[in-house]
Parts: C-alpha cells; sequence; structure tokens
C-alpha cells in the first residue's frame, strides 16, 4: 500500500536531505494541516470563492508532493487548474479526501513504523 500512496524514493531523498526527525515533524504538521485544507477547498466550492479554492488546492498540491504522494498532488492540481468546475465533477473533493486518507496512513506508518 504505502509503494503505491508514496513515492518512497521523494520521501528517502526528503529524509536523507532534511533528517528523518524533521520529516517526522512536518508530516505531523501536515497531518494536522491537510484536513483544514481539503475543508477550505469545500467552503471555497461551497461559497463560489474561486482564489480560496485554488489557493486551498495549492497548498495540498505541494505540500502532498514534498513527501512524495503524486496521485493527490496531481488531484490536488486538477483541481488548482480546474477550479470551481473542477471542484463541480461529480465527487471530486470527496475522491481527493479519499486520497488524502490513504496518504496519511502511509505516512503514519513510514515516520511510525
Amino acid at each position: 500500500m504505502t509503494g503505491a500512496t508514496i513515492d518512497l524514493a521523494t520521501f528517502t531523498e526528503l529524509q536523507d536531505a532534511a533528517g528523518a526527525d524533521f520529516v517526522k515533524e512536518l508530516v505531523q504538521t501536515f497531518l494536522e494541516e491537510a484536513p483544514a485544507m481539503l475543508s477550505a477547498l469545500r467552503d471555497a466550492a461551497a461559497s463560489a470563492n474561486a482564489d480560496a479554492f485554488r489557493r486551498a488546492a495549492h497548498s495540498l498540491k505541494s505540500n502532498s508532493l514534498t513527501f512524495g504522494a503524486l496521485t493527490l498532488g496531481a488531484m490536488a492540481r486538477e483541481q488548482e487548474l480546474g477550479g470551481l468546475a473542477a471542484a463541480r465533477q461529480s465527487n471530486a473533493l470527496d475522491a481527493l479526501a479519499l486520497e488524502y486518507a490513504r496518504v496519511a496512513a502511509a505516512l503514519t506508518e513510514l515516520t511510525h513504523g
């Protein structure tokens, strides 16, 4: 599961560059902040706030790619580039939240064993 959810080469490079302990802290921060990003996406879509929607999608994309969560990053990029129209696609934000749950589990496994 972890290999498909997290690109292990990217994650290992990050650990080598920043140190495993610091990456563990970064992951914890991401796991605390990402649900708020997902909530901000939903709120922005509901209120038709295109700028807030793009910002939240951009933040989620950037953070995801940092850890090697390539699928989540790509999905967030689609939302960022597609804007509110992308959010209106059937289940787009639900799929994003589901992929985040997979990423959260994989990152937890990688950092806590």
